[in-house]
């Protein structure tokens, strides 16, 4: 049995163990030289392949540096015309408040003067009435009634209000009974739709 167990283990590959190791050292070289061979073939390069290399690459980095300025250049003339229309439209803006300021102060004064002038007719027109209302009253009743008779009943019942109610009496009381009644109606009727409170 014995002798047995010796040749199996004869027999089994001796190979194996020695097979991987071999394997693994073998990888790891090929990784090292992968790692280390590119800076050694720059390295070891001709001179005249490298200036020409290096040449190549300034013309291109001179070419993209020339594209990139006229870009630049492009944009600023743009921005220059975008900044020029800006300063062109903030100049009539300016036009036009100015413009609209002074037209502003004008309507004011418009305004004021015709306050004055509304004031002024109202104040004439309020004397004018006191001083024909004065005449009438003055006037002899019965003069008064054959005047008032011919009025519109609206205009007399305007006058006969504003006269003291002795006098406005004396005149309503000269007044044909129509005439009377239809001026009564409408002095009555102004403050009918008055607000109450």
């Amino acid at each position: 049995m014995i002798r047995q167990r010796k040749k199996n283990s004869d027999q089994r590959p001796r190979g194996g163990v020695l097979t991987v190791i071999s394997l693994l050292m073998i990888g790891s070289a090929i990784i090292r030289i992968g790692l280390e061979a590119g800076p050694a073939v720059a390295r070891g390069t001709d001179p005249a392949l490298a200036a020409q290399i290096k040449s190549e690459r300034i013309e291109t980095s001179a070419a993209d540096l020339q594209v990139l300025l006229t870009e630049l250049l492009s944009r600023e003339v743009e921005l220059n015309q975008r900044e020029s229309m800006i300063v062109d439209r903030e100049h009539a803006l300016d036009i036009a408040d100015q413009a609209i300021e002074t037209r502003l102060a004008m309507l004011q004064e418009a305004e004021e003067s015709l306050r004055e002038t509304v004031a002024i007719a109202e104040t004439a027109a309020e004397s004018d009435l006191t001083q024909l209302t004065d005449v009438y009253q003055s006037m002899k009743p019965k003069d008064a009634a054959a005047l008032f008779e011919t009025m519109d009943a609206v205009f007399a019942a305007g006058f006969l209000s504003r006269m003291p109610p002795e006098a406005a009496a004396n005149v309503m009381a000269g007044l044909s009974p129509e005439a009377a009644y239809g001026i009564s109606v409408i002095m009555a009727g102004r403050n009918a739709r008055a607000p109450q409170e």
